[in-house]
């Protein structure tokens, strides 16, 4: 994984929290602008959108953290996408509300945009019916912010599930190790969710690729496969 620890640039967000830009984020702007193929308009408003996501995902694990009285220290933005660091440790129980927020925030982003890109549609439809050229409204401020509305709902989406693939350290695998420590004794847990996580981070790249390919985006992001091997063997890597 190409996780980047070391930033470029520093702002203070909500809760007084250090917001961290990354270099390596640079590099993933400037690869979409190189992929862009000319449309650099659109191309800017999807990174514009990206980052808003990312962002919003990792202000509510900063916002579970807050409310639980588990301070952060920072939260990192990078060519990865994005982490939430506490500046101390938490138990198993907060673990799973702080982590499960990151994946409802753009659940709940992707539902509410969703609705409110359907009902400008209805909105401009209904009142089409009553045009001689009804077609210009499909084209008007309505219309494109109706459009943006669909395309910030679906880039969401696709950060929810993305983020709950079960490898670590996306939200997925440690939503599943945490789940397993209810159910099982750690080593089990640990073992599990290693095994689970060598599984998928084998086949990643490939994945991957298929998914670049079918002209989906992609983050600079490799789980690690020595991490989840030595889970696999009980180690905590």
């Amino acid at each position: 994984m190409f996780k980047d620890t070391t930033p470029i640039y520093e702002f203070r967000g909500p809760f007084n929290i250090p917001i961290q830009i990354g270099g390596s984020l640079v590099m993933l702007i400037v690869f979409y602008v190189m992929m862009s193929g000319g449309d650099l308009v659109w191309t800017a408003t999807f990174i514009v959108m990206l980052i808003t996501a990312i962002l919003l995902h990792e202000l509510g694990h900063a916002w579970a953290c807050e409310v639980q009285g588990v301070p952060v220290r920072r939260v990192m933005l990078y060519g990865g996408g994005g982490f939430c660091e506490r500046a101390r440790s938490a138990s198993a129980w907060q673990q799973e509300f702080i982590v499960a927020m990151g994946p409802i925030v753009n659940i709940a982003l992707w539902a509410g945009c969703s609705l409110l890109s359907e009902s400008l549609w209805l909105w401009i439809v209904a009142d089409a019916a009553n045009l001689e050229n009804p077609e210009t409204l499909f084209y008007g401020p309505r219309a494109e912010i109706a459009i943006l509305l669909e395309r910030f709902a679906a880039v969401n989406g696709f950060l929810a599930l993305f983020n709950l693939i079960p490898v670590q350290p996306l939200d997925g695998g440690k939503l599943l190790h945490l789940t397993l420590l209810r159910l099982a004794t750690p080593r089990t847990a640990l073992v599990v969710t290693g095994g689970i996580g060598l599984a998928l981070s084998i086949i990643w790249i490939p994945a991957m690729l298929v998914v670049y390919g079918a002209g989906w985006w992609i983050l600079f992001f490799i789980p690690s496969v020595p991490q989840h091997w030595a889970m696999m063997k009980g180690q905590i890597a």
